[in-house]
């Protein structure tokens, strides 16, 4: 079941084998090593990190090493109707790269290089395969950083960050993905290569076909090179570890910190359950020190000025703050990104990605806590708190029918609530398979028939990642 999406243990495969004249064609047209048929393979890069109901190996993997590789790959593919998902790093929690039945898994990560670092244009341009931690640390030598920062940052790619519009802990200053792209070469459904966008920061001629293609998560075109924006590295980094008795008082928190007009860099939120499970796994003490956490983290020149302010603020509310060392500070900061990854492949737990307008933080943790006591079933919440996105996760002990049961009723209630309080099914991760049956309760049958209109255009045969990010009619 994994980290997120319906419960379920329906497992099956698919024999369907590599078509023969395809692969010929492919082992004619690359270099040996960049295709394999092996079972050890179709069974690594089958799935991502997202949950498993259904599943299926790849015909075969190929990974690319060239825009032109790309380019063959597709017009093969699309030549002979082979299905063609995308993939990173493989670090999402969605199922957006998960193999469907007779697809080809085309790998970008071997495309990893930094084609350019601009500092007086503070623009990089990189290859799908680079991993965020390798852009940041290109970039610092010139003062500068990528903002973006999944929790994964240290393996995730930015051809993957592009692909669902990912998030991270920084977000609430400096924004997802979308914000920080500036330009993107695409190759389509056809083979064909195209550019779309800038380098310069402003820049609105024609339609946003940059901005359509930031989170389509491979269903429109495969992304092969990104020109990106690049933000100051900062000087000053001041952390605050803000202890409450609950985690409703901790978001209060959230909304006083903005009442003071100050803007963290950093904005997270645990709750109890969330911090005992971090003192378990990590040997911390946590949870000795309060019953929820906010951890804060401002940024640049003002950063000492803001603490006061926001300091001030969080007292006021009944928040117990301590201003950490840049060594503790570095620590939590490690531990929170950590938490990321401690549901995946749990059979019993189910986690979700939903956003909330920040006034209804408060609300919305309280209803998942009546419900999660309604079901009897157990609830850890962390947020990225300063712009309404949570991960609430749900578990059971067990994995009898019951139980189950349970769990996803809670599930489906929590995406129920929170779309009732004006938010979204989903604040980063993407759609993926296994949302697939919730994006109609957020959007409406017209615009997700417009929807499937563009796909049309850009993906006739219907071959790019099929049966991910919007459902069929």
């Amino acid at each position: 079941m994994g980290s997120e999406g319906k419960a379920s243990t329906d497992m099956a495969t698919t024999d369907t084998p590599l078509n023969r004249e395809l692969e010929g064609e492919l082992r004619a047209a690359l270099r040996e090593g960049q295709l394999s048929i092996s079972p050890e393979d179709l069974h690594s890069y089958a799935i991502d990190q997202g949950p498993v109901t259904d599943y299926r190996e790849p015909v075969a993997v190929v990974w690319a090493e060239s825009v032109a590789d790309v380019q063959t790959v597709v017009k093969l593919a699309a030549k002979y109707m082979v299905p063609i998902v995308a993939r990173g790093a493989g670090t999402g929690v969605s199922g957006g790269a998960h193999a469907t039945q007779g697809s080809l898994v085309l790998s970008l990560e071997r495309m990893n290089r930094i084609l350019e670092l601009n500092p007086e244009d503070e623009i990089a341009r990189v290859e799908p395969g680079v991993v965020n931690a390798d852009l940041n640390q290109a970039a610092a030598e010139f003062g500068l950083m990528f903002a973006p920062d999944p929790a994964s940052f240290k393996v995730a790619t930015i051809g993957g960050n592009v692909a669902t519009n990912a998030g991270g802990l920084r977000c609430a200053k400096y924004g997802v993905t979308r914000d920080a792209v500036l330009a993107l070469d695409v190759v389509l459904a056809d083979g064909t290569l195209i550019h779309t966008g800038h380098r310069t920061f402003k820049g609105v001629a024609g339609y946003d076909l940059t901005g359509l293609f930031v989170g389509s998560e491979g269903t429109l075109g495969i992304v092969v090179a990104a020109t990106v924006r690049l933000k100051y590295l900062p000087t000053d980094v001041r952390t605050l570890a803000v202890f409450f008795p609950d985690v409703q008082s901790a978001a209060a928190g959230v909304l006083a910190v903005g009442a003071a007009r100050v803007q963290p860099c950093i904005l997270e939120l645990l709750d109890g359950p969330s911090l005992e499970e971090l003192d378990f796994r990590n040997g911390s003490n946590l949870a000795s020190r309060g019953t929820a956490l906010l951890l804060i983290q401002f940024d640049g020149l003002a950063a000492g000025q803001e603490v006061e302010i926001a300091t001030a603020a969080l007292q006021s509310v009944g928040g117990s703050v301590s201003v950490e060392d840049p060594q503790e500070a570095e620590q939590l900061v490690e531990l929170r990104r950590n938490n990321r990854g401690m549901d995946v492949d749990a059979e019993n737990r189910v986690g979700e990605d939903v956003a909330v307008p920040r006034s209804q933080l408060v609300h919305y943790i309280l209803a998942l806590e009546e419900m999660a006591t309604r079901h009897g079933v157990g609830l850890r919440v962390i947020a990225h708190a300063g712009d309404g996105n949570l991960h609430p996760t749900f578990w059971v002990p067990g994995m009898d029918a019951e139980s189950i049961s349970a769990l996803n009723a809670a599930l489906d209630e929590s995406i129920d609530k929170a779309l009732e309080l004006g938010g979204t099914i989903t604040g980063e991760h993407g759609i993926g398979q296994y949302k697939l049956r919730w994006l109609p309760l957020e959007q409406a049958q017209n615009v997700l028939e417009l929807q499937r209109k563009m796909k049309k255009i850009f993906d006739p045969q219907g071959i790019l990642n099929p049966g991910k990010a919007i459902p069929a009619a």
